[in-house]
């Protein structure tokens, strides 16, 4: 069991969790921040450090969707097993009477189907271990807990873990507008990472929607923390929260904000509704003053002078034609062809048939996920002057 009450310097395990594809991404990440013990997981990342890098964690990782402090870790054998190895956990190390809590229960390869079922038994254990211990017991706020709890079994082996970052991460603060089917942020910056973008050169997302990737791409650019954004973690209502520590790295991740940029940075959808929404995404990310934004289609637009990168994440045709769709596919490839010279060109879909109407030869391949929807980031290479572009 872990408790490190009242030494904020102890080194702990960790758990970062994300999205299927994004693993070696985020390990690059928690690298930066000097983690230690790195190891990637399926969708997830093992790490350690003290309670300053989970702090710095939750403020700096762009493609992680929430940070996990194990507290116990046991075998399940039966429901039996589970309730009263929760309840054998000193509680009130971690939550106070009169806060609220939640279960987060997940099920892998288990005896256990049902984790509705887990949920439960965890919520009645912990509840009945502050009932004997002080008559009374704390109440249950699935929506809004000020402490949430993950329970997470896999090959009958229980972790109980506090959740850190209460809401997911990827709720930045900025998006308050999304357009239709928006692109998760946590997803837009592991793409933006996956391109090996060198934050130097100008940057385009061309059917920008509600401004997602390029807001994602201005925020790496000028160095801001995505967790600047947001008014509160879950770590905030621990017994141990340092605000004093938390309120300084803070301070050091503003101080470290790049001031200037010496390229473009721009987006462009032909929806003019859509467009109005990324500025006002963009105006509450803090980067209205380095993204631009136009309103046109992909075959008008003329991009900043290259080199440079563009991404975009096209429809992927659930409500179009097949006819339609593979014409549409074919078109931004022109696109690509007549506009972009000097690009590194990327496609994200989870639209492969269509893809194909690209008429271009990727450079790369790689294989993400969109949620449920198995994707790929398509590479194009729009070579400048005598180096001309190879057709499928």
């Amino acid at each position: 069991m872990t408790n490190n009450k009242g030494n904020k310097n102890f080194h702990y395990r960790m758990v970062a969790k994300t999205m299927h594809g994004l693993e070696d991404v985020l390990a690059d990440e928690l690298i930066k921040l000097e983690a230690q013990n790195i190891r990637g997981l399926h969708r997830s990342v093992q790490f350690s450090g003290d309670q300053k890098l989970l702090y710095k964690a939750n403020l700096h990782l762009r493609t992680a969707i929430r940070i996990l402090k194990p507290i116990y870790k046991f075998k399940a054998h039966n429901e039996d097993k589970l309730y009263n190895e929760i309840k054998s956990i000193n509680w009130e190390d971690f939550l106070k009477l009169n806060q609220t809590f939640a279960i987060d229960a997940v099920v892998s390869n288990s005896r256990f189907k049902n984790s509705l079922y887990v949920a439960q038994k965890s919520k009645d254990a912990i509840a009945d271990y502050f009932r004997q211990k002080t008559g009374q017991r704390p109440s249950v706020d699935v929506k809004n807990p000020d402490i949430r709890i993950n329970v997470y079994i896999d090959n009958n082996f229980c972790t109980v873990a506090l959740d850190s970052s209460g809401d997911a991460l990827f709720k930045r603060g900025y998006r308050m507008i999304a357009g239709e089917a928006p692109l998760n942020e946590v997803l837009a910056a592991g793409i933006i990472m996956k391109s090996e973008w060198d934050k130097k050169s100008s940057f385009v997302d061309a059917m920008c929607g509600s401004g997602t990737i390029v807001i994602e791409a201005a925020l790496m650019a000028k160095n801001i923390a995505p967790g600047l954004s947001r008014k509160h973690f879950g770590f905030m209502n621990w017994v141990d929260y340092d605000i004093n520590l938390f309120k300084s790295i803070c301070k050091d991740a503003r101080e470290q904000i790049i001031p200037e940029l010496g390229f473009e940075i721009v987006g462009s959808d032909k929806n003019f509704k859509q467009v109005e929404e990324a500025k006002e995404n963009a105006k509450r990310a803090g980067v209205k003053e380095i993204v631009s934004f136009k309103q046109c289609i992909i075959s008008d637009f003329r991009p900043p002078e290259s080199p440079g990168v563009i991404i975009i994440n096209p429809p992927y045709g659930e409500r179009m034609s097949v006819e339609d769709i593979n014409n549409f596919y074919h078109s931004i490839g022109d696109a690509f062809k007549k506009n972009f010279s000097g690009y590194d060109a990327f496609i994200f879909t989870g639209n492969g048939p269509a893809a194909k109407h690209i008429g271009l030869r990727t450079s790369r391949r790689i294989e993400m996920h969109n949620g449920p929807i198995e994707c790929r980031l398509l590479k194009f290479e729009m070579y400048k002057g005598s180096r001309k572009v190879k057709a499928e």
